[in-house]
């Protein structure tokens, strides 16, 4: 069979995906599975994941675009698609595609687009998200493989790695600290800059470590807050890496530490230890899936929420201090 998978449209998702597409193939390993994706989260499965191929989709959201992408899939002939995404367009993309077996979550009004659907129990306890994607798999009637989380690069993607850290002028005998102040969803995920810059200069006194803050474009400008408020400056990234060479430089490096975020399920694939921050949402659901991880949250009388902008005081971010955040890295700092 050739089978099409629409693949979730976050990064720390499509991360998280990944055993629900290996046991995709694992049912059938003569098939070959196809990833459809947008174009900011295509490249993570452009190697070492099962997919035998990736297609972009247009960012063209209109119906002109729909029935643009629907046109290119439907030359592709797919037998089946599995959707792990939930909404109602997505399904109608490869109903329009046509596909002949759709497959995927009812909800969202697109029972009827598909041709296997499966029902979460109003019930059913909450789980994590990568074993969200197992369930559905599971509710097909397949077999699913051991939830492990993994991406793999090639030794030239590890090189370019290393290659962009010498030129930031790394040396490789003091530990390599990436920082990731973001969090795409919004501010209400991000611990505050200050307590970062803070963190930074404390792990820089005690660890005589080599500060390197990552992040997206549109976050070059909470770096410079960062960098601005340390004495001795970080090696600032932000935007200027693809989502290949973030894998690259996070694969150099000691430590992540991170906000609840997309690069944070990317370290914790590459079993970089990763200390995650949380405030708003919960960590049993989306944090890092397996060690060497750590996570920090405190909670608060509003938790959980799905603000992007804190309207309160933002206490279950604030009240986790530069120093708590210390303490926790010398569990993988000797």
């Amino acid at each position: 069979m050739k089978i099409a998978v629409r693949a979730p449209n976050w990064i720390g998702d499509a991360v998280l995906s990944l055993p629900a597409l290996a046991s995709l193939k694992a049912n059938d390993p003569r098939s070959e599975v196809w990833v459809i994706a947008h174009d900011w989260v295509k490249d993570l499965f452009a190697t070492g994941t099962p997919a035998a191929g990736v297609i972009a989709l247009g960012s063209d959201r209109s119906l002109r675009g729909l029935r643009a992408s629907a046109r290119m899939l439907r030359e592709e002939k797919f037998d089946a698609g599995l959707l792990l995404t939930g909404s109602f367009g997505s399904a109608l993309l490869f109903s329009m595609a046509r596909i002949p077996e759709r497959w995927g979550y009812r909800g969202d009004g697109r029972g009827w687009l598909l041709t296997r659907g499966v029902t979460v129990a109003e019930d059913a306890p909450v789980v994590h998200q990568a074993e969200y994607y197992l369930r559905l798999v599971r509710g097909l009637g397949l077999k699913t493989v051991t939830p492990s989380v993994s991406l793999s690069l090639t030794p030239a993607e590890k090189m370019a790695g290393r290659t962009i850290l010498d030129s930031l002028g790394v040396k490789t005998k003091q530990p390599v600290i990436v920082l990731n102040p973001g969090a795409a969803y919004g501010p209400a995920k991000r611990w505050p800059a200050g307590n970062f810059a803070a963190l930074a200069t404390l792990l820089q006194s005690r660890y005589r470590a080599q500060v390197v803050i990552v992040g997206s474009s549109g976050e070059a400008d909470l770096a410079a807050a960062v960098a601005s408020a340390m004495r001795r400056k970080p090696l600032v990234l932000s935007g200027q890496t693809t989502l290949r060479q973030l894998l690259g430089v996070l694969s150099r490096s000691q430590l992540f530490i991170t906000n609840d975020s997309g690069p944070m399920h990317m370290a914790n694939a590459l079993a970089v230890p990763v200390i995650g921050l949380f405030g708003p949402t919960d960590p049993t659901v989306t944090g890092p899936c397996q060690p060497p991880s750590l996570v920090i949250w405190k909670g608060a009388p509003c938790w959980p929420c799905y603000y992007r902008k804190c309207p309160f005081g933002h206490e279950c971010l604030t009240s986790i201090t530069p120093e708590e955040v210390l303490e926790a890295a010398a569990c993988y700092l000797r």
